[in-house]
Formats: C-alpha cells, structure tokens, sequence
C-alpha cells in the first residue's frame, strides 16, 4: 500500500467539510474531476470506502475516523513548516486569525495597524465568526489563533488570558433605574433583558454573570449584533448588558442610551484572551501577539 499524498489528505478533508464534490474542488482551487480522481485513488489505494455518493456526500463510518487522522497530520505538517519559519524569529509569517463579533469591531480597529507593523509583507487573513464556528476551524488548522472571551469552554486548547472587559448596563433614558445611586443584579431580575441570539458566547456570559435564567425571565427581544441591542433599548424595549470596550468605542454615539455600573460582590466581566493549538510551534508569537493587543486596547 503506497502512503496518502499530502495533496489527498487535503482533497478529503475539504469533501468532508463540504460534502460535495464541486465545492470541496473550489475550496482547493481544482477542477471537479481532478478532485474525484484523487479521492476514487485514495479508497483504492487503502482499500475502503470513504464516502456515500448521493445528492449529499456523506462521509462513511471509516471515512469519519480516516478524516480526524487527516486533518491531525495535515495540521502536523503545517507545524512542521511553521516551526522552519519561526526559526527565522517571530512574525515572520502569515497569520490566519479569527475574532468572535463581540470584539472585531471594538477592539480591532485600534490593533489592526500595529499588528500590520508586525508582520510586514506577511500576510493577516481574519475571520469573525461565532465562537464554536471559530473553535471548529482553529481545530482543523483553517485558523491559527483565536482573539476570544472567556469563560467559553475550549477543551484542550491553550488560553492565553490578556485582560478583563467589564460589562455593563445599558438603559433607555426615562428608565427608573437610571435615578437609583446603585444597581444590583437583583434588580435586573424584575427587568426585560434584551440578549444576544444563541451561538454568541456573551449571551451566556452575561446569564452566568448575573446568575440569571432563560426560563426564570423575560426576554422581548434576540438580536444578532450589540448595535441592534442598543437600538432596542433606545425604544424602550428593555435593557441589555453591553462590554465596557464597546461603550468606550461609543456604540451609544448619537442616542440617549444610559450607562451604568452594576453593584457587585463578584467581577461582572469577561476575559479577553488569545487561544490557540496546545501543539503550535508558534506559541512564542502568539505571547508577543497579546503583547501588542494589550498595549493598544482601550
């Protein structure tokens, strides 16, 4: 049996991410034909089926296994060559990063043109997506460091925390609570809480946070960005929990929303962090990357 190239290995990790053949072959940039020959060529050579053809391809219950072994060695190999390049000192090569939505647009505009500064020529590809999404590509090797918040379950990746975001409240202008000197969780309790829809990992947070539950309150409204939020609030619809760096990068520019603190024994806060492959060889990086993130945020 001669060895899987590193070309297969690639072709049937994307069928897999895909499952079909004509969009796995765009996401490597070949013809449909070349892909499927490569693929019909890799089950003969190891003997076993790799995938259900039908109108969605379906990865068989060997396939399944062979794909996590795939991707396991491709993301080896991708250590091997960056492990040669950090050899050469840090930043010396190009960076996939990916960012949760609750962060990019507050936090990366100050960070952008100094990490620019960093890596030169090399090339920054950034992803924003929610978090699973996030972790799933980090753990296939499509992205090579998380910009993160914390508390979010990562399994067996490496957290590198780098500093706390406050959250705080965010009120319609006439609210009542407006006119109290302090603000207690127990008075978000008998409040409407306008949320973040599932899959925002600051949605679960700020529950966790508050000790608050879904099913123990009301919740008029879910929306998909942090702007919404504050749109919904401005009309009176309740009030909503906001990260203290998107008020600092004035999210409530241009309305009467209110901002206050709430009153607290515990940290009412997230943990921004990097996350990234306990296995990288380029951990060094990522360390120095946090040390450009801190020095630059709000």
């Amino acid at each position: 049996m001669n060895l899987p190239t590193v070309k297969q290995l690639r072709y049937l990790s994307e069928l897999a991410e895909h499952r079909h053949f004509g969009r796995a072959a765009q996401a490597c940039f070949v013809s449909q034909s070349a892909l499927s020959t490569a693929i019909n060529e890799l089950e003969q050579n190891l003997g076993v089926s790799l995938f259900e053809r039908g109108p969605t391809v379906l990865p068989t219950q060997i396939g399944e296994r062979l794909v996590e072994e795939a991707r396991e060695v491709l993301n080896q190999l991708d250590n091997f060559v960056e492990l040669a390049k950090q050899a050469k000192g840090a930043f010396k090569g190009d960076l996939k990063f990916g960012v949760i939505p609750t962060i990019a647009p507050f936090l990366l505009p100050r960070i952008l043109k100094a990490m620019r500064a960093a890596y030169g020529d090399n090339k920054l590809y950034i992803r924003e997506d929610l978090s699973p999404n996030l972790i799933g590509m980090l753990h296939k090797g499509q992205l090579d460091v998380l910009l993160f918040a914390l508390p979010y379950e990562t399994g067996n990746l490496h957290t590198e925390p780098l500093f706390k975001d406050e959250l705080v409240l965010c009120l319609p202008h006439e609210h009542q609570l407006t006119e109290q000197d302090a603000i207690s969780i127990a008075d978000l309790k008998q409040q409407d809480i306008l949320l973040l829809e599932d899959g925002h990992c600051l949605r679960d947070q700020s529950l966790k946070a508050c000790s608050l539950e879904p099913n123990n309150m009301s919740i008029p409204y879910q929306a998909t960005s942090l702007n919404t939020l504050v749109q919904m609030v401005v009309n009176n619809i309740g009030v909503t929990l906001l990260p203290e760096m998107a008020v600092k990068a004035n999210i409530t520019h241009d309305t009467d929303a209110e901002i206050r603190h709430i009153k607290t024994r515990r940290d009412l806060n997230r943990t921004i962090a990097l996350v990234w492959r306990k296995n990288s060889p380029r951990s060094e990086e990522f360390q120095a990357l946090g040390q450009i993130i801190n020095s630059h945020r709000p």
